[in-house]
This record gives C-alpha cells, structure tokens and sequence, in this order.
C-alpha cells in the first residue's frame, strides 16, 4: 500500500527547521395591437412552460429523484487519512496513555486543532474537512490521527484529486510557510506520515465499546473477539490497542481463526503502530485457518494494533489470540557467518510471520575450492502491489538479484565458497517467510550420478529428457532423443504422447496440438469428430454427444450429453450449469443440493511438497479392512454415503465383501492419529451390477455408514457432478490418499496429494491398446519426478470449478504399474455413473 511520508532535518542555518501546524414624431402603436402582441408572448411563454415540464417529468424525473435517493441513502463520500506525528518539545509521560487524562486531552486538541488549520489553507481539503481526532501518543512522542473529509453526492467528480500525495504537501506548504515565524504553539512536528484508510476502523479515542487496552509482558494472555465460540455479531468495530515496555517487541498467535471467507466483509488488520495506517499494515486476513498453520505476527517495536471488522450477516465463531512480549533482540538478531559445509537457515521467526523493518545478511563459507548450493523449500513473500520482477518492498538478495512473491522451490548456486544471502523487510505486510537448506559441492563433479542443471541443482537422472521441465530452466528436456512414447514436438522438445491433443499448448509451439483441430470451417465434436461449421447451433444433434448444440441458447428444446436436465424435464444448454451460482433452471434445481465441494479452512495456495495439510482434502476416507489397517480410499457424498471402487469389494475373498469387516476413518490426515477423525462401521456395500472384474468397467461401490457423520472442518462433502458435466482434456486436478510412496513400497503415514492432468480420451484409448471405455476417465501426472502412488483404489480424483466448487471427476480405478510416467491413470468416470449413484443412495 502506498503512504507518504514529510520530513525536515537540518536546515541551513544548521539548526532542525519543523513546523507549526497550525495555522421628429411617429405615430405610435394602438392599444389594440398592443394588447394582441403582449398576448401572443404570454401564449408563447405558457407553451414554454408545459414543453419544461414534460421534458423534466419524462426524461428528468427519474434520474433526479435516483439521485435525491442516493444521497438520501448512502449520504456523502467519506475519505479518511491516518497517520502519525513525530513531536518535538513534547516530553513524554505515562499520563498521555490514557484517553481520559487532562495531559491528554491537552495535547490532542492542541494537535488536531493546528491539523484544521492546516487543513483549511487547501481549497479542496477546506472545503470537505470535517475533523481530525488523535486517538494514542507513544514513547517518541509519536501521535497517532487520522483526518476525515466528506464529499457530497453532487461533488463526486472531485474524488479522484483526494490523495496522500495532496494531503502530504499540504502539510508541506504549511510547513514551509512557517518557517522563520514566530510559533503559535510549543509543539512542533518534525514528521508525519498519511495513507488512507478504511472509515470503519477510525474510532474516538474515547469510544469505550468493544475497545481493549492491553499490556503484553513476558507470561502468555489471551484475548478474543466478542461471542467467541458462539458467534460474532455484524457491524461490529472492535480494537485492540497492545503495549509492551520499550525494550520488547509483541508476539501475536491466533490458535483459533474463523471468520467470514469474504475480507471486503469482515476481517482482522494487524498495525506496526496505534493506527490503522497503511504504511504499517503487518497483514489483513479473514477465512478460517487450520490449527496446523496458525497466524502468528510480530511487531518490530512495542506497540501493536489489532482491528476487527465484520459486516456480513453470516455469524462465524470469530477468533482466540495469544499475546507476549518478547525481546527486541530476539526480533532484531538474525544473519551472520555460516561456516559449515552444509546447515539450514530462516527468516526471522520462521514459521512464523516474519517482523517489519528487518535487515540480515548471512555469509555462507565453505571449504575453499567448493562451491555453494542453497534449496529454499519455503519461500512466501507477498505484498499487495509488488512486481515480483522488481521486488522493491520485502525481498530476498543472493549474488544483487532480489526475489519475493511465493515460489514452490527456488535453487541457486554461488560462483566461489562464499555467498552472501540479504534479507530485507520493510514498514508494512509481513508474511511467512523463508527456509532454506545449504550445502557445498564439488564444481567438477557438482551431481555425483544425477543429471546437472545450468542452474546448478541436481536432478535424477531418469528426469532427464522425460518431457517435464525438472530443472526448471529447461535444461534437462534440451537436446533429447524422444523415446517410442514420447512425442517430438517440432522445437526439439520430448513430450509424452498422452498429452497430444489435449488442447493445451505442451510444447511451448503448439505442434502437439496441430494436427488435431478441425477445418477451418469445420466444428470438432467432443469424441472428434469433424462436422461443418454451420450445423453448430441449428437446433439439431449432429455430433452424436450433442457438443454441437451444447452451449447454445437457441436451442432450449434440444437435451444432449451435455445438457443440464432439471428437475422439472427442462434442458439447459449450457456447460456445467450445475453449482454455478446462477439459476439457470426455472426450478432452480441446477443450484440445489450444492452445500458441498469447499473446504473450511482458508489454505494457502498448495505449494510444492506431497503431504497433504489437514482439512485439505475433506472428503477423503480412509477404509480399513480388518486388521490389515489402510486398504482403499473413498470419498464423502453424503453424512450416510461414501463413494469407493467396486474392487476393493469384489475380490478372490468373499470377505472382501462383508460389509461388518470394513471400518471408515473420516478426516483423516495421519494414519496414526486419532484427533478430530469420526469412525464408522459400514452398514452396507453396494457395488454396481455391471462391474466387470476383467476390465473394470462400472467400477463403482457405495457404502452405507452405521450412523451418519458430523461434518466439521475436516469432514465435509464432495460434489457429484451431473450427468452432463464436463471435464475437458487438459484440465488439472487432483488425486490424493495413502497409496505406496513407490512401486512396491509401503503405504504413506500422512494423506499424500499429486496434481494430474486430464488426457484426450482418444489418446489414452490409443496408449491403452483399447481397453477404455466411456465409463472411464484417463489422466497423467503433471509434476516431475512424480512416481508416488497417491491415489488409493477408489480415492477420489478431484477438480476445482470456476464456481468455487470441488467436484469429483473419477475413482481411482487402475493403471499400469503405480501411476507410471508417461502411463496413464485410469478412474471411473463419475458422471456416467452418478444416475445410478443417486438411484441407489436417494441424494
């Protein structure tokens, strides 16, 4: 966020130069004429007047007494500016922390009245000021305001020249007009900051409700927001002002967070200072966090702000935090000399968000004649309004190029045995940091038995020329010869085969797609099939799945493969009209049965690594059977119904299909721990009759639980998509479960989770030797170096919709080998079965 910062030194009398804020004879006509003239005008005029008033009554009305509304509704445009001041000549007291004291009172009014007068000198700032309040002074002495200005509906078109930038020299121009006279007052300012600010946290320093002081010193306390567990209120303004003694800075984490998904509603902002000013925003965040991954902030002195805002009418638990002081020293130390061949080192605090106005500088030094290679395994610097390309705010420095945003991996090598690693933050927006891992190496042979990048890191070397671009500066996929199942594409490049046609530009020229669209003036239908353009839309199923007339509205007679059917017979042409948010159906049918496919707690974006978090997947269960722990996934459709593979069931051992053998474990992230996981007995399996052992066709079950689930925030339902959804070759989705960590290995501890890419059914048909049919669903991983198992037999294969949706695409089904590169996965596919799902289950 920007904000603007005004500041003298010394002048040029060497003394510092502040300000003041203050302050031959005709016939003439007949009387008759006369009279018929002065009539003719009147009759005029009264014509005039009927024309005005049919114009204003038929075109004018209705836009002025919209306009009359609007003011009368939302009233004047507010714009607020908060900030501090720095004092000079001010000593500071206790006193002036407390809003209610004389010393206080005193100073504030002697502040904001020198703001008005300042305020007024500017014709546009004069003419909307409404007032200023100092809410807080600390040690410096800092004073902490902020100004409001209203603007009238009439007087909108003047918004855009409301800036900080204006209120900035307008503090200038006061200043430099002071300078030389006489002072109207003791108090002078030697700096101010402006940014804006939201009108809901400007509060009176003396508003008592729902404001909390509080003194941090070195034993834990807690505070929470009001209602907490039960529930928040709307349009609450709450405020926390922290202290601590001047030699420690404050710690806040919040092991319980869960507000409104939505931050323009509600949310929490935490301040480096005592206002809610911009320019020391340590971070705004609203949603619901995973006890694993709590918000935790630190200031860089001893003050600290906390904001808490909500306006939706949802009620959510709100949150619980923990406060302390914690030494300055602890926030400020960081850097220095690493001088073993290999070692690991954070920012600040780690995991934790890491403090505002930080510098550290490490200085890595290994034995002379190596070199140095530093893997960050976690790197999150994100600021709002930051060119990652430019990096001016928060940003990590190795050998003068600095890096911020969020990377799944960064690797770096250094060019002798020393590297230095710089690390700075600035005033506003923490985040979580850095960790990475050093090590040195040997420049003549720097990947003993792997493949070298020209980055420097090492790779396997059966990455190598396998068509995924491992090192990540493409250096492993240059100069390869392409294997049978791989395709050339015309740059040289290997890809694998599966992704040919899959309508995603794999080769980076799009050569794997070039022999596979249509004529110029022809439509290609969803199996393939070439047809003439002019059939598309013509009220007519050409193709034969119907894409030809799938998404046109005049067509609203035509029911095709890809048409939403509603509950009362009505077809929708429109491409996965289901839990899309709008209503499509005159039933609304298409929006109902749509309380699932989100997860509670507000992740971040998934990032690098194979474990999965918890309450990431939600809707992964995990099947034991008997005492063999661990045997098959399935996925949650319903609090009575999960939805699995039929041969996980139907097997050489009639036990398999015992329904009392079976137990389910919900919300499970660790096979080994027990918190927050709701098991269940398996009332009974249902396997679909079709299911052919030989082929896996149909190979889908239902199971029945004992007694239905609670749904929490690791336990919730997945969607079902319709019969008509479509999930088109090339998207990406994702498997997750407990499978083998690698061909022939033992089962995973922690939920596993790879992302995968939806393959042409007519490719993988090819690849497969013919043995997919339409009730089955292929896809390949996307990652390299991906050769983990872990999708389980009937686990789900999941897809993220533009609707804000999790639907499930597929049940792991088979494949050749565990999930093989450049072998494809094959699921069944859940939309061809989900009429028989919902047949046999009622949802």
């Amino acid at each position: 966020m920007s904000s603007t910062r005004f500041q003298f030194d010394q002048g040029h009398n060497g003394r510092h130069e502040r300000i003041d804020f203050l302050t031959d004879k005709e016939k003439g006509p007949s009387k008759r004429k006369l009279g018929i003239l002065i009539g003719v005008l009147v009759a005029l005029l009264i014509l005039a007047a009927i024309a005005a008033f049919l114009i204003w009554f038929f075109v004018f009305k209705d836009a002025d007494s919209k306009a009359a509304t609007v003011s009368k509704m939302y009233g004047p445009t507010v714009q607020v500016f908060s900030g501090h001041m720095k004092l000079v000549g001010v000593p500071y007291k206790q006193e002036l922390e407390n809003t209610d004291s004389e010393d206080f009172e005193l100073l504030a009014d002697q502040l904001e009245a020198l703001l008005e007068e300042n305020y007024k000198k500017d014709p546009l700032l004069g003419k909307y000021y409404t007032k200023s309040r100092v809410t807080a002074f600390s040690e410096g002495v800092i004073a902490y305001y902020w100004s409001q200005f209203d603007i009238p509906t009439e007087d909108l078109e003047v918004l855009p020249e409301f800036s900080e930038e204006l209120v900035l020299e307008t503090l200038e121009n006061g200043i430099k007009e002071q300078r030389g006279m006489s002072s109207k007052s003791d108090v002078k300012i030697s700096e101010v900051t402006a940014s804006f600010t939201d009108p809901r946290m400007t509060r009176s320093p003396r508003a008592n409700e729902c404001f909390y002081r509080l003194e941090a010193n070195t034993v834990a306390q807690r505070f929470s927001s009001p209602g907490y567990p039960k529930g928040y209120l709307p349009k609450s303004r709450c405020q926390w002002q922290i202290r601590a003694s001047e030699d420690n800075a404050i710690f806040v984490t919040f092991p319980f967070f869960h507000i409104e998904d939505d931050c323009s509603d509600d949310f929490v902002s935490i301040y480096d200072s005592l206002s809610p000013d911009d320019s020391q925003a340590i971070t705004e965040k609203c949603g619901q966090r995973p006890p694993s991954n709590p918000l935790a902030v630190t200031s860089s002195g001893n003050i600290m702000l906390i904001n808490f805002i909500t306006d939706s009418v949802v009620q959510r638990p709100g949150f619980e935090a923990e406060y302390k002081a914690i030494p300055k020293s602890k926030v400020k130390t960081c850097g220095g000399v690493l001088s073993e061949n290999k070692g690991v080192f954070t920012s600040p605090l780690y995991p934790s968000f890491y403090p505002p106005s930080v510098d550290c500088k490490w200085t890595i030094k290994v034995t002379v004649g190596k070199k140095v290679r530093v893997k960050f395994t976690m790197f999150r610097m994100k600021e709002p309004g930051v060119d990652i390309r430019v990096c001016h705010k928060d940003y990590v420095d190795v050998m003068g190029t600095k890096y911020c945003g969020e990377m799944s991996s960064l690797d770096l090598t250094s060019e002798t045995n020393v590297l230095d690693v710089s690390f700075h933050s600035d005033e506003s927006f923490t985040d979580k940091g850095f960790s990475a891992i050093y090590s040195a190496f040997d420049p003549a042979n720097p990947c003993p038995n792997k493949f070298a990048c020209a980055s420097g890191i090492c790779i396997g070397e059966e990455l190598q020329c396998d068509g995924w671009n491992d090192c990540g500066d493409m250096s492993d996929e240059m100069k390869c010869r392409c294997e049978e199942d791989q395709y050339s594409c015309d740059n040289g490049l290997c890809k694998p085969k599966l992704w040919v046609c899959d309508r995603v530009n794999d080769c980076g020229d799009w050569s794997d797609e070039k022999s596979c669209s249509c004529g110029e003036n022809e439509w290609r239908c969803g199996d393939g099939l070439c047809m003439p353009q002019d059939v598309v839309c013509d009220q007519k199923m050409d193709c034969e799945d119907g894409s030809d007339e799938a998404s046109c509205k005049t067509s609203p007679g035509i029911c095709s493969d890809f048409s939403f059917k509603c509950m009362n017979a009505q077809c929708v042409n429109k491409v996965n009209a289901q839990c899309d948010r709008v209503n499509d159906c005159s039933d609304d049918s298409d929006e109902a049965n749509c309380a699932c496919g989100t997860r509670p707690y507000k992740l971040n974006r998934i990032v690098g690594g194979q474990n999965a978090e918890l309450g990431e997947w939600p809707w992964q269960v995990s099947l034991h059977f008997l005492t063999y722990g661990h045997t098959c996934g399935a996925s949650i459709i319903s609090a009575k119904w999960l939805l699995s593979a039929a041969h996980c069931f139907v097997t050489n051992s009639p036990q398999n299909h015992v329904a009392s053998n079976w137990l389910s474990y919900s919300g499970m992230q660790d096979q080994y721990k027990q918190d927050g996981v709701e098991r269940r007995a398996i009332k009974k399996i249902i396997t679909n009759p079709d299911y052919n052992q030989m082929t896996f066709d149909y190979d889908v079950a239902l199971l029945e639980l004992s007694e239905p689930l609670k749904f929490t925030n690791t336990i919730q339902p997945i969607c079902l998509p319709a019969s008509s959804h479509v999930f088109p070759a090339g998207m990406s989705c994702w498997v997750t479960g407990w499978g083998a960590l690698r061909e022939g290995g033992s089962k995973a501890q922690l939920l596993q989770k790879a992302m995968v890419k939806i393959i042409n059914d007519t490719v993988c048909n090819i690849v497969t030797e013919g043995q997919v049919t339409s009730r089955m669903l292929c896809s390949g991983f996307l990652a390299g170096g991906v050769d983990a198992c872990q999708g389980d037999s009937g686990g789900p294969m999941v897809c993220f919709e533009e609707s804000g949706k999790w639907f499930q695409a597929g049940i792991v089904s088979w494949g050749e080998g565990c999930a093989r590169r450049n072998k494809p996965g094959v699921y069944s596919r859940v939309s061809k079965l989900v009429d028989w799902i919902k047949k046999e289950t009622g949802i």
